[in-house]
């Protein structure tokens, strides 16, 4: 689409049921702890009163700088600031054209707008500089994205050379020393940030800071038409799997061309943010574990806290293997209620008649299936109503 044919987007765009503490409401009850705020995309189209380009939020029938409403209604919330900045920029007339150009096929374009990436890379750190000097401190810089070793059969892809990612980067820390970048630089370092899909392990390293980065449906914009949305138990359980490895977890929110949060997507984190309401202690500051849990579960851990998660409910039993002598105390974390538990090599032999948390459990299953280090659990036959039961295991210290 050329810059002309998208000017109509521009001519109408005018969210006037934008309310940014509502908004900051929102993601303060669904438990997020940062925002990552788009403040340019791949159209060029600034979310701020930027003095770079007439390109922006304050020329359009909305006036205001609606970047600085977000920055300041989610700081007055709590809530760590992130921004978003495209590298790519298809409206800049220096921007020169490449193979995910929307112009890539038409050569008068090209004739006519040659580019210039030395006059670009000058307009980014000035458009940087704006960010990181206007609004206060920013928690995180989010640069999207390189692609040196694409290549088309007229044009090749653009990386950290193109950019300018070094003086970027020094520019950043520079100007905010203790900012967090990510890794879309071209520079072999910075946040990770997997997108669409999670890592298969865990971190190897505690310096080692990722993220993965998943929409709720299949679209990073507000799409009326597309209804492919995730169950808020999925969500849950991605999330759940993202802190198990040591990441962080970001989640795309699409509000609509009236500034309105997408109503399926409201309900979705809403019912996740209750979840996290009661289980919020295994995930917020919770961490991977050395310890290995069981077929349809996992483990986070925050210190002599570790967190079962459980995908799906198992009858009566769980054996929780390397864990025998190491427990104190085990509970849902839900409702606090305690499970009940014993080491496996104390099992069968000598038990008090008043013990009747395994009398249905036979001599022969107790001396031929049970590993000694394992624990076991003794389960409620009602999974608890949420969308991923917790059971808290307190580990004794030495």
């Amino acid at each position: 689409m050329s810059v002309a044919d998208y000017q109509k987007y521009f001519d109408h765009f005018n969210p006037n049921l934008l309310d940014a503490k509502e908004w900051a409401k929102k993601a303060k009850a669904d438990g997020f702890k940062y925002v990552i705020i788009t403040a340019k995309h791949h159209d060029g189209f600034c979310l701020w009163d930027t003095d770079e380009t007439d390109y922006k939020v304050t020329e359009t029938d909305y006036q205001k700088d609606l970047l600085a409403e977000l920055i300041s209604a989610f700081r007055a919330a709590g809530i760590k600031i992130g921004i978003y900045y495209s590298l790519l920029d298809w409206h800049h007339k220096d921007f020169q054209v490449d193979g995910y150009h929307p112009m890539r096929n038409n050569l008068a374009y090209q004739v006519k707008h040659p580019g210039n990436m030395a006059k670009y890379r000058q307009f980014m750190q000035n458009q940087v500089r704006e960010l990181l000097t206007g609004y206060g401190e920013i928690d995180y810089l989010w640069f999207d994205f390189s692609y040196p070793s694409r290549k088309w059969a007229h044009h090749t892809g653009k990386g950290a050379e193109d950019w300018g990612s070094e003086a970027l980067e020094q520019l950043a820390k520079g100007l905010q020393p203790n900012i967090l970048i990510n890794d879309r630089l071209d520079l072999s370092r910075g946040v990770q940030t997997p997108e669409q899909f999670s890592r298969s392990k865990a971190s190897e390293s505690d310096e080692d800071i990722w993220e993965t980065v998943q929409t709720l449906n299949n679209s990073w914009g507000y799409d009326r038409d597309n209804l492919n949305f995730k169950s808020s138990e999925l969500v849950a359980k991605q999330l759940v799997d993202t802190v198990s490895k040591g990441g962080n977890f970001t989640m795309n929110v699409d509000p609509n061309a009236r500034g309105l949060w997408n109503e399926k997507s409201d309900d979705i984190l809403d019912e996740v943010g209750k979840w996290l309401y009661k289980h919020n202690e295994s995930i917020y500051g919770a961490g991977y574990s050395q310890y290995q849990p069981p077929v349809d579960c996992r483990y986070t851990q925050n210190g002599n806290k570790l967190y079962l998660h459980l995908f799906s409910w198992p009858y009566r039993t769980l054996l929780l293997p390397e864990l025998g002598g190491k427990v104190s105390f085990a509970r849902l974390l839900n409702d606090g209620s305690e499970i009940r538990f014993a080491d496996t090599k104390n099992l069968g032999g000598e038990r008090e008649a008043t013990d009747n948390l395994y009398k249905e459990i036979t001599e022969v299953h107790v001396k031929e299936s049970l590993d000694p280090t394992m624990l076991m659990l003794n389960i409620p036959i009602q999974a608890p109503k949420e969308l991923i039961p917790v059971i808290e295991l307190t580990l004794k210290i030495d």
